[in-house]
């Protein structure tokens, strides 16, 4: 398992799978944003819960469906459905390599582009909280519309159009802990259910996603 989430970083990095990629895209949503709407620090502070995660959210879209294209195309994933590891735990190797090269940078960099949107001091640790607590189920579900639409020809927009409404709940309840830990209220309703979404995803969907796969193999 090791060696293949060293492999798909390796592969990420090479082969621009990703890799700075959704940085860069999040750092552009930061930056056109204030020159749309205009620069009145109120209005950003308003809206930035909502961007910064709307961000990331299109952002991990990017690179969802390189996470099993490369690798149904050059054979490999035949080798991986028939190898001693269980297929499950390939679907899981392979998001956390994704949200490793996309979701973790994401983590990183979100209080500078929260500077950049005016975001509420009191905002900033609950936005890195809720990022790292909500990416990860990007990642897990994006793996799951990958495994949907493998094998499909120019499958992108599809497997955007069936994984957008899957992150609805992440973004909703992600962008709200950001908003009322910024007001300072309670957050520990919305925050909860951000990391129940992701429990469950983690632990189901890589059964889903394995079996999606063996279908498309057939």
């Amino acid at each position: 398992m090791i060696a293949l989430l060293i492999r798909d970083l390796r592969l990420a990095v090479r082969a621009g799978g990703g890799f700075g990629l959704g940085l860069a895209f999040f750092l552009l949503v930061a930056v056109i944003v204030p020159l749309g709407v205009g620069p009145e620090p109120v209005v950003l502070a308003r809206i930035a819960p909502g961007i910064l995660w709307v961000g990331a959210l299109l952002a991990c879209l990017l690179s969802l469906d390189r996470i099993f294209a490369l690798d149904y195309e050059d054979g490999s994933l035949d080798l991986l459905a028939t190898s001693p590891m269980p297929l499950e735990a390939v679907v899981a190797v392979k998001s956390l390599a994704h949200w490793l090269v996309t979701g973790l940078p994401l983590v990183l960099a979100s209080p500078v582009l929260g500077l950049l949107l005016n975001l509420d001091a009191a905002g900033y640790r609950w936005l890195v909280l809720s990022l790292a607590l909500g990416t990860p189920a990007l990642s897990v579900i994006g793996a799951f519309g990958a495994a949907l639409t493998v094998g499909v020809k120019r499958g992108g927009l599809l497997m955007s159009l069936l994984v957008l409404p899957l992150y609805m709940p992440t973004l909703i309840f992600g962008a709200e802990v950001v908003k009322r830990g910024g007001a300072g209220l309670a957050v520990g309703t919305p925050l909860a259910l951000l990391a129940a979404i992701t429990a469950g995803a983690v632990a189901l969907l890589p059964f889903a996603s394995a079996a999606a796969i063996r279908v498309n193999l057939r």
